[in-house]
C-alpha cells in the first residue's frame, strides 16, 4: 500500500501491517495532495490513522457509527472527521479527569454510539 484515500477503505491487513509513521506519512501526503489548508497537518494525519486503525481492528462502536454515518450522508472521508472529533473530545477529556483506563474507554465507546450526522453537524 503505498497511498491513502479516506473516502475508501484500505484492505484492513495490508493497513496494520504499514509501519504506524508510514500510515501517518500517507495520510499527510493524501492532504497535501488535495490542497487542504489545515493548521496542523500532522495531528490531522494522526486523527485520521486511530480512526482508520479502530475501524481495521473491527472497533464495534466505530465500525457502527461508520454504517450510521453512511446512512446518514456523510461521505467517508466526513465520517472519519466525525469519529475523529469524538475521539479528540474523549482525549481532551482524559487530560482533565481521574479514572480507570476500562470506564474511560467505555465513555468513548459510548460517544461514539451517540454519534449522528446531525450531532456532528451542529457540534
Amino acid at each position: 500500500m503505498n497511498r491513502y484515500n479516506p473516502d475508501r477503505a484500505p484492505n484492513p491487513e495490508q493497513w496494520l501491517a504499514l509501519d504506524e509513521q508510514l500510515r501517518i506519512m500517507l495520510a499527510e501526503d493524501q492532504h497535501r495532495a488535495a490542497r487542504v489548508k489545515l493548521s496542523n497537518l500532522k495531528a490531522h494525519a494522526i486523527f485520521h490513522v486511530i480512526v482508520e486503525n479502530q475501524i481495521a481492528e473491527n472497533l464495534p462502536s466505530v465500525v457502527r457509527a461508520m454504517a450510521r454515518l453512511a446512512a446518514d450522508g456523510l461521505s467517508r472521508h466526513d465520517a472519519i472527521h466525525a469519529v475523529a472529533s469524538v475521539l479528540a473530545e474523549h482525549i481532551h477529556d482524559l487530560f482533565h479527569a481521574e479514572g480507570d483506563v476500562k470506564e474511560s474507554n467505555a465513555l468513548y465507546d459510548a460517544a461514539v454510539e451517540r454519534l449522528t450526522a446531525k450531532t456532528w453537524r451542529c457540534g
